[in-house]
């Protein structure tokens, strides 16, 4: 076990949805980076799973039980990471697809709905419920993991389709991706860096680990976010071949 007065020493970072994927390979790179990291997942059983690995892999990790869509549960959450020291940098990285159909004509309301509140909902939540810390840190910073198949500009000016159809997981990313914009805009006098990124294809448990990229590759763009210099860019969204249209 790491000293505890090591801790005074270390920026903390929070993760969401960090039991697995995308979200567990940020957790790792940003404990590499020297962050000691809190692992937020809903999951209790899969949560403390991808802890136990982290930690025998040598990480300065701890979980934390976060589930996006309760109040009760980021409020508890918060209190936790208030109580271990504080909070430095946020990375909303918990979401989900919403399942099949997808088509805009044999979608379900309740089924967008749901998207919504994990994938946009969520992340305000979360934000609110944590800008109290990271307001009293030295170089605070939020990083919303987005996705280009949320791109009106991509999606409207190619040939090629961006993503499949997508009546619920891809708004959801225009969705975030304009509420990255509206924080950046309100924060922007606090020195709080507010970015969205997309990872790429990743292979992961949301395309049935169809994608082509690993989830290693796919954290990098967010490592990159959440380690900004002071005075560094807000507002942007980008992936690993730089800005990207909104």
């Amino acid at each position: 076990m790491t000293d505890t007065t090591d801790h005074q020493h270390k920026k903390t970072a929070l993760v969401t949805g960090a039991n697995k994927g995308i979200g567990y390979e940020i957790a790792a790179g940003l404990s590499r980076l020297g962050f000691r990291v809190a692992v937020g997942a809903r999951d209790d059983g899969r949560r403390e799973e991808a802890v136990a690995k982290l930690l025998s892999d040598g990480h300065d990790v701890f979980g934390v039980a976060l589930d996006v869509t309760s109040d009760d549960s980021v409020a508890a959450a918060a209190a936790e990471l208030e109580a271990a020291g504080g909070l430095d940098v946020l990375v909303n990285n918990a979401g989900i697809t919403g399942g099949m159909p997808q088509e805009p004509t044999r979608v379900s309301a309740e089924q967008v709905l749901g998207v919504v509140d994990v994938n946009v909902v969520g992340v305000i939540r979360v934000t609110n419920a944590m800008l109290p810390l990271l307001r009293r840190s030295a170089s605070p910073r939020i990083v919303n993991v987005s996705s280009t198949v949320g791109s009106l500009g991509l999606q409207t000016a190619q040939a090629e389709p961006v993503g499949p159809l997508s009546a619920a997981y891809s708004p959801t990313k225009t969705y975030l991706n304009a509420v990255t914009v509206q924080y950046a805009k309100e924060l922007a006098g606090e020195g709080i860096l507010v970015n969205a990124g997309c990872p790429g294809y990743v292979a992961t448990d949301l395309n049935g680990h169809q994608g082509f990229r690993t989830p290693e590759q796919g954290a990098a763009i967010f490592l990159e976010l959440a380690t900004l210099p002071d005075g560094g860019p807000s507002g942007t969204f980008r992936d690993e071949t730089g800005i990207q249209p909104w």
